[in-house]
């Protein structure tokens, strides 16, 4: 068998974003490494025909956003192949293999959608550089992306005065080759642009706009379908009125105007819209699994169930098949097509390297809340053992968001993950604690305002049943997370002396000062429950702030943050730093350069492996 070693976990390569030709023969994907050297993070198409494979470029440059053209004959996307960094839309005929580029715009493009007109490609793109950029007026001079216009026979590029000054985001047109539905914000600042979001109507043939109305906070996943009322047009968003409820697929009659949320009460979360020429597809997280449905008139109708997670649904257009990114508990997300209600079959094999690794034995948790309500997760034992063997040393990894969860998938990533610590002789515990997604809206609204109180004491409880099944060694625990996760790790060790060492990679330490510097602002106020211009405080969020409890952890912490992280800024893990070094605790801090909140460089995702695992091995001895 194959030593599992931090080269091994960064150094592979992921494909990402599948597009399925209309014809359904042929299908084009990214693949990205997982890991960054240098400045620069080159991608690759490929193209599968069959069983056949092939490179559809021979281009060193960032490929992204494959498109397909109505007649499957022609594939766009991006490429910044010609100046780094500024992405164009490229042309491959898939025929002769020939590649031109068709666009020089040179603010570069963000995305691209080819219409049923065949000459005409819409384009979102923000405005050329006017020699001032340099200076940014908040509200005035934000950079914007607008709607335009490619003609494929000159060249020229249009943009049609609509929508003022609003920022596009998505665009979809309908199935028939009518309008194209147009998503826009009315801003492109991540705090005050998705609370503003509004739904229009565009004509690329005669230029004329309608203006749907408002819709839901943080918009996106545009479907058309046809229905006996005339059109429908869906999308998902957070369901109303507090920012942290989940999403939810919401329905609007385009002629009465009447809008349905379809996802009420489910027990389940819509992750992802999918237009077909006839309803739409619906991805749902369900628990530990997906499940995949269409959405017809009465509500969804289930096609079929998937272990783990689907992501990046792309299907033919009348949606009978259907191509995803998936995987299974030991081997990573790959390339998988097939009936839309399965099974599906694996087409691409991008990460061999780890055909001969020893993984942990993984098998899904289910358990019940100390207020009876039932919850679910993941054990991972250590390598070659088995719970018989117990016990053992016990990390707990946190997810982020908190509006994610763990899923029954490969466990393997740069950041600390389950496989990794449990081939240093680790159980791992991965709960998904209510806040989450995959249990529906109750469930994913308990937390607005709430955070470390209901969903700390989930966790809790998990710890302690693996102790009262003698896997967990009581006196040997310990606990991980980032973003959220890393909020929740933090507040633990203030919580309770329990654990005997924590990791803290980018977490939330104090919500007033996240709302006012992170650039979600709004958006954590409501996990928060407050802001700093609530009024004279004490606030709410102080009262669920780690940094109000700093006195009181014992427990070493290793903290790491990107110097340039704007969703959970460097400022909060350097107001920890100061607390615990201000009460004499025991603490690392590093701070990766040019990393935002992901840390994407090579040797800088080596060293968070190699730093985290030597942590826990000093504190809880494995």
């Amino acid at each position: 068998m194959t030593a599992l070693t931090a080269e091994l976990v960064v150094d592979g390569r992921v494909p990402q974003t599948p597009a399925l030709a209309p014809d359904g023969h042929l299908l084009c994907y990214v693949l990205a490494p997982c890991s960054r050297t240098g400045d620069h993070l080159d991608t690759e198409l490929w193209l599968v025909d069959g069983a056949a494979s092939r490179r559809a470029t021979t281009d060193t440059a960032t490929e992204s956003r494959p498109r397909w053209s109505a007649d499957s004959g022609t594939l766009f996307f991006l490429s910044d192949r010609a100046d780094r960094g500024i992405a164009q839309v490229q042309r491959l005929d898939v025929t002769d293999g020939a590649v031109t580029a068709v666009t020089g715009w040179r603010a570069g493009v963000i995305d691209h959608l080819p219409l049923a007109d065949p000459t005409i490609v819409a384009l979102l793109a923000e405005d050329e550089p006017t020699g001032q950029d340099d200076i940014l007026v908040v509200g005035e001079c934000e950079p914007r992306a607008r709607l335009r216009l490619l003609d494929l026979r000159t060249g020229q590029v249009t943009t049609p005065d609509v929508f003022g000054d609003r920022h596009v985001v998505e665009l979809r047109q309908r199935p028939d080759g009518g309008p194209l539905a147009v998503l826009t914000q009315a801003s492109s600042d991540n705090d005050y642009g998705p609370r503003t979001c509004r739904l229009h109507l565009f004509d690329p043939t005669t230029g004329t706009t309608m203006d749907l109305g408002p819709v839901g906070a943080d918009a996106r996943s545009l479907a058309w379908w046809p229905g006996e009322d005339g059109w429908h047009l869906g999308y998902l968003a957070l369901t109303p009125p507090v920012l942290q409820a989940g999403t939810a697929v919401f329905d609007l009659t385009v002629d009465s105007r009447v809008l349905r949320n379809r996802t009420d009460g489910l027990p389940m979360c819509p992750t992802e819209l999918h237009q077909t020429d006839a309803a739409p597809l619906v991805v749902f997280a369900n628990g530990l699994n997906t499940t995949l449905a269409r959405l017809d008139p009465t509500g969804p109708t289930t096609l079929s169930r998937h272990t783990g997670r689907l992501d990046g649904l792309t299907s033919t257009p009348a949606g009978e098949k259907i191509a995803v990114l998936t995987g299974t508990r030991y081997q990573p997300a790959n390339v998988h097509i097939g009936p839309v209600t399965g099974p599906l079959h694996k087409i691409t094999d991008t990460r061999p390297e780890l055909d001969g690794v020893a993984f942990g034995t993984q098998r899904p948790l289910t358990y019940r809340a100390a207020d009876g309500l039932d919850l679910d997760g993941l054990l991972v034992l250590p390598v070659g053992k088995t719970a018989s063997d117990g016990p053992f040393p016990l990390v707990t990894i946190v997810h982020g968001g908190p509006y994610d969860r763990f899923a029954d998938r490969l466990q393997l990533f740069w950041f600390p993950s389950a496989q990794w610590l449990a081939t240093a002789g680790y159980a791992v515990f991965l709960p998904n604690p209510r806040g989450g997604q995959g249990h529906g809206h109750q469930f994913a609204l308990s937390v607005a305002g709430r955070v470390g109180q209901e969903e700390w004491t989930d966790i809790l409880t998990g710890i302690d049943l693996l102790i009262t099944e003698g896997i967990a060694d009581p006196d040997r625990l310990g606990i991980a997370g980032g973003s959220h996760g890393g909020f929740m790790a933090a507040w633990a060790v203030g919580q309770t002396d329990r654990f005997r060492a924590a990791l803290d990679l980018a977490g939330v330490i104090d919500w007033g000062m996240l709302a006012a510097t992170g650039e979600n602002g709004q958006f954590e106020a409501a996990l928060g429950g407050s802001t700093g211009w609530s009024g004279v405080g004490p606030h709410p969020h102080d009262a669920v702030s780690p940094i109000s409890f700093a006195g009181r952890v014992r427990t070493p912490v290793l903290i790491l943050h990107g110097a340039e992280d704007t969703n959970v800024p460097l400022g909060q893990s350097v107001y920890f730093h100061r607390a615990l070094r201000h009460f004499g605790v025991e603490h690392e801090f590093v701070i990766y350069p040019s990393e935002g909140h992901s840390i994407r460089e090579r040797g800088h995702q080596l060293d968070v492996l190699r730093r985290t695992r030597a942590w826990f091995d000093r504190w809880l001895c494995p």
